[in-house]
């Protein structure tokens, strides 16, 4: 990573600005106008760069690293080498991501593809719609009529927005984007190829055929929520679909129609939740979660990857498997039954050598 071409770097900090950020003081005997030109991991950081160390898996990359400074959680702050600077603190990750936000802030939300300001050439703009100063359409993009776009808002290339759609301030829409039938907060992220407001899968199944039912609702996304790429979330039936403030969701993730996340939950990719379930705040369901419709998640419950959810999960719940159990009992089954194979092994051996 020689030349960032794709992420230029805007700034630099010194060691000064860093602390300041930890929340912490300066390390004694160190220059807080120490000049870091740039971050890099452990192993291939230099004297003028910043690096930061949280996981036990790498503690024989910090020994050896040639970091001028490294952000250390005090766990690990005696296996910093001396000629490196520990600024400790508990959150290190996060403190070493404010930095990189400072360094390299066009890497926070995708930007114009077109690197255009205003209204390009080549974009389609309803005379109805309405954007406030400051909105950047790219080329082939299509805002319906009566759309409301607010300041500061990137519409990608070849991004569809649909008529009565509302969406706030300081939002970017990567290309290949879809929204209709939703309202949208300010500082939300959609990344490319995100569908937002189609019909739910919903249909009247019988003998006869299965009837398609109308789906009336809307999406409703609130403020600072970013949702990954090729990511669909569905327009309710007969209410709305809801993602709460601050929400994170990954790429390849299926939102059905009528559910309602809290805030600041976090679903990470190719997790399906059917229609009209409920998560509460700050639940995180892990990779390739499987949601039951008409069930409800507590508050801050956590979901281990690939589990299946068929019931209701109680506030603050660590839960795993398929279908979904508590950990502690999870982790039984899965010791009696490796018992249970190793016994088959066991007598089958026993019947070979008889």
């Amino acid at each position: 990573m020689t030349e960032s071409i794709f992420f230029p770097q805007r700034q630099t900090l010194n060691l000064r600005q860093v602390t300041e950020m930890a929340q912490t003081t300066l390390p004694d005997g160190a220059d807080g106008e120490f000049l870091l030109k740039g971050v890099a991991p452990l192993e291939s950081a230099g004297p003028n760069d910043l690096a930061y160390m949280d996981n036990p898996a790498y503690v024989a990359a910090l020994g050896a690293t040639q970091a001028g400074v490294c952000l250390v959680t005090p766990r690990f702050a005696a296996k910093v080498p001396s000629k490196t600077i520990a600024i400790v603190t508990p959150l290190a990750y996060r403190v070493f991501a404010q930095v990189m936000g400072h360094m390299f802030p066009s890497a926070m939300r995708p930007e114009s593809s077109f690197a255009a300001t205003g209204i390009s050439p080549g974009s389609f703009v309803h005379p109805s719609a309405r954007l406030e100063h400051g909105v950047t359409v790219d080329p082939g993009a299509v805002i319906g009529p009566h759309a409301e776009i607010g300041a500061g808002t990137v519409i990608g290339a070849h991004t569809v927005i649909g008529p009565h759609v509302k969406i706030g301030r300081d939002c970017s829409l990567s290309p290949h984007v879809s929204v209709s039938n939703a309202f949208i907060g300010n500082r939300v992220i959609l990344h490319p190829g995100v569908r937002i407001g189609q019909d739910g899968f919903g249909f009247a199944m019988g003998p006869q055929g299965h009837l398609k039912v109308p789906q009336i609702g809307r999406v409703i996304i609130q403020d600072d929520v970013e949702i990954g790429a090729n990511t669909t979330v569905d327009r309710g039936a007969s209410r709305d679909t809801v993602i709460g403030e601050g929400t994170k969701i990954d790429n390849l993730v299926q939102i059905g129609h009528n559910v309602v996340i809290g805030r600041h939950c976090v679903i990470v990719a190719q997790v399906g939740i059917a229609g009209s379930t409920t998560l509460e705040d700050y639940v995180a369901l892990g990779g390739q979660v499987a949601v039951r419709g008409h069930v409800r998640i507590g508050m801050g419950a956590q979901i281990a990857a690939t589990s299946g959810v068929n019931g209701d999960v109680p506030a603050g719940a660590r839960w795993g498997g398929a279908p979904a159990k508590p950990m502690r009992e999870w982790f039984r089954e899965i010791t009696a039954l490796k018992k249970l194979a190793s016994k088959g092994d066991s007598d089958k051996d026993d019947g070979a050598s008889s």
